[in-house]
């Protein structure tokens, strides 16, 4: 419909019987814990570092980025590492939630309704 120019603002997607559904996506060890940790940890190291590197001058920036990334990438590491030990197995797999409708309806406005019905399957 978009891409043939209806009007999509006028459309309404309803999802009824709303529920969770978790995909298993492999098995969590420590090590895996201890990478995932060290990935966050690197990105929340470049973040600071960007923040810090805003009130140098010259290409000190860059050093202060790198440094802080790696400060970040390890700490991230430790900390994932100590979760995961933590639980003591609990929960050692990864995995990622979505939601799901048992149906759809789609409602379009009274004054697009003949125009949306040539897209009916």
């Amino acid at each position: 419909m978009s891409d043939d120019g209806f009007p999509v603002e006028s459309v309404r997607i309803i999802g009824d019987g709303v529920r969770t559904v978790e995909q298993v996506t492999g098995r969590m060890t420590r090590g895996r814990a201890a990478v995932a940790g060290a990935a966050g940890g690197a990105w929340f190291g470049v973040f600071i570092g960007l923040l810090f590197g805003l009130f140098t001058t010259g290409g000190t920036w860059v050093w202060l980025v790198l440094v802080s990334m790696v400060i970040g990438a390890f700490w991230g590491a430790v900390f994932g590492f100590v979760a995961h030990w933590s639980t003591r197995g609990q929960r050692d797999f990864s995995s990622v939630m979505t939601l799901q409708a048992q149906r759809y309806e789609v409602h379009v406005d009274q004054a697009r309704a003949a125009q949306a019905a040539r897209y009916v399957l």
